[in-house]
């Protein structure tokens, strides 16, 4: 039974993301608009990429990241992707320039989502210091449901 809840408990974790987002920030609504997180896919603007979970983000990457107050609130995860950086979403915007985006941060806290994209092939480092200088970070966007 308590071997069954746990799961139970782990899995919805691992689904927060899941589902339809709709844009709440400035540079969702206009570059993204509403997304849809399901299984193994990314939808953003009839587009489907798909996505692989790397690992769970740790409360300070998260804080760093996202500037969380209350990192037990949620929780947050590293994806690999690839969005060619020539690819046009909402009024001809891109997400990074001419750089292909590589990776993407999530976190979720209630009805609320955040994104962070990155170029590069190397992982971001999800520090206070590492996220100031880097030059590899396309940009933040947040999502409701």
């Amino acid at each position: 039974m308590v071997l069954t809840l746990g799961f139970l408990f782990l899995h919805s974790l691992q689904a927060q993301e899941h589902g339809y987002w709709k844009a709440s920030s400035a540079p969702a609504k206009s570059t993204t608009g509403d997304l849809t997180f399901n299984g193994e896919k990314l939808t953003i603007n009839f587009f489907s990429l798909p996505i692989a979970q790397i690992r769970s983000l740790k409360p300070a990457e998260i804080t760093a990241a996202f500037d969380a107050a209350d990192t037990d609130a949620g929780t947050g995860h590293l994806y690999r992707l690839s969005i060619p950086g020539d690819h046009r979403f909402l009024h001809k915007n891109t997400l990074c320039g001419d750089e292909e985006v590589q990776w993407m941060a999530t976190y979720v806290s209630g009805k609320s989502l955040g994104l962070v994209f990155f170029s590069n092939a190397t992982p971001p480092v999800f520090t206070p210091e590492a996220l100031t200088n880097n030059v590899n970070l396309c940009g933040t966007f947040s999502y409701t449901r």
